[in-house]
């Protein structure tokens, strides 16, 4: 197997592109695992999770790969969040992790 390109993806959106390879074929041990994985743990829908990521987009300062985090996993308070970013370099403000909560609680 060739891996033409990496891109960081939600929950949600990995779950759609595994069921579809569900119908058209035989999942292997690893992609059932995580098929399972998603359907179980993923909380969004796959258009809430794209909405999400553009209201989250406004943060400037947020990687692509923390708002997918912020986005699976739904942080409900400070400590959610703060877990979240405990090995981040960057540090946020309070208006700014209020900001992100505020944005989670829209679509959580």
């Amino acid at each position: 197997m060739e891996i033409k390109d990496r891109k960081p993806i939600t929950w949600a959106e990995a779950r759609k592109i595994l069921e579809a390879q569900e119908g058209a074929k035989e999942l292997g041990y690893e992609q059932k695992n995580a098929l399972e994985h998603m359907r179980k743990f993923s909380k969004l829908s796959e258009k809430k999770a794209r909405e999400i990521m553009e209201e989250l987009g406004k943060i400037e300062r947020l990687k692509d790969e923390q708002k997918i985090s912020i986005a699976n996993m739904l942080p409900e308070d400070m400590d959610d969040l703060r877990v979240l970013f405990a090995n981040e370099v960057t540090s946020f403000s309070e208006d700014e992790k209020k900001k992100i909560l505020s944005i989670v609680k829209k679509f959580a």
